[in-house]
């Protein structure tokens, strides 16, 4: 055994990015679900182990590792299994520059935009002393003002057109990226497409508008070819929520 506990919500977006790291290489680990829509991350027993209350975070021994990106760049220089990072020096560069412009660009829109549709009005029938005391329990400011606006509504209408157009602009980049080569950055799967098919995921559902066959097929082509790999099926198979028949809705689709 590995012993690697990973703690994490759902399987996708952050909480997604170690998970299918460590089924791609093979490694066990054991699963400490996070329910983040029960504020499970700020809790104490949570908070011992990573004490900005963000997830995921991933234990292996006595190591704590926190930060989805670092944590997968770990996982696949630490553990044997197939390789997530090429050889060729151009194509990690190339790797590194996307997964670098989907975590502090285009992914924080996406979270945006989710946090608004789906996070918000999912934890906003709680009375709203108790929402007001969980946001207190955040140990970052900068994400107890996130939490707020989420539960409340609070995003500007400024905030989410400028979110929409990241997100219009990214998807055209990823799509003429992958009519250059059969993955992103590389013509092999790699941490790269990890990193950017789980918040990309859904887009032919969440944002239709950008993503369709019509409009983007290599996209299309691309997220099919994630969706077939065992361990993205094994992994998904690990939720909790209706993210599994949102995934079943989009197999359909494309």
């Amino acid at each position: 055994m590995a012993d690697v506990t990973l703690y994490h919500w759902e399987p996708n977006a952050n909480s997604g990015k170690p998970m299918l790291a460590l089924m791609e290489k093979g490694v066990p680990f054991e699963s400490h679900y996070i329910n983040m829509l029960e504020f499970d991350q700020h809790k104490p027993d949570y908070l011992a182990i990573n004490p900005q209350g963000t997830i995921p975070a991933m234990t292996h021994g006595d190591r704590v590792l926190t930060e989805s990106t670092a944590i997968m760049e770990y996982v696949n220089e630490e553990f044997d299994g197939p390789a997530l990072m090429p050889a060729n020096a151009q194509d990690r560069w190339r790797i590194r520059w996307w997964m670098k412009f989907m975590d502090q660009w285009l992914g924080p829109s996406f979270s945006m935009i989710g946090w608004s549709t789906f996070v918000g009005p999912m934890v906003r029938d709680k009375p709203k002393e108790e929402l007001e005391a969980l946001i207190e329990r955040i140990p970052l400011p900068e994400r107890r003002r996130a939490w707020r606006k989420a539960m409340f509504g609070q995003f500007g209408e400024e905030e989410l057109a400028e979110s929409k157009r990241r997100v219009k602009f990214g998807v055209a980049r990823l799509e003429e990226e992958l009519g250059k080569r059969d993955y992103v950055g590389s013509n092999h799967y790699s941490l790269a497409d990890i990193n950017i098919f789980n918040s990309t995921y859904s887009l032919p559902m969440s944002h239709p508008d950008v993503a369709s066959k019509d409009a983007t097929p290599n996209i299309m082509r691309w997220l099919k070819a994630v969706y077939l790999r065992p361990a993205v099926q094994q992994t998904w198979a690990m939720g909790k929520t209706d993210l599994a028949h949102r995934y079943s809705l989009i197999m359909e689709d494309i």
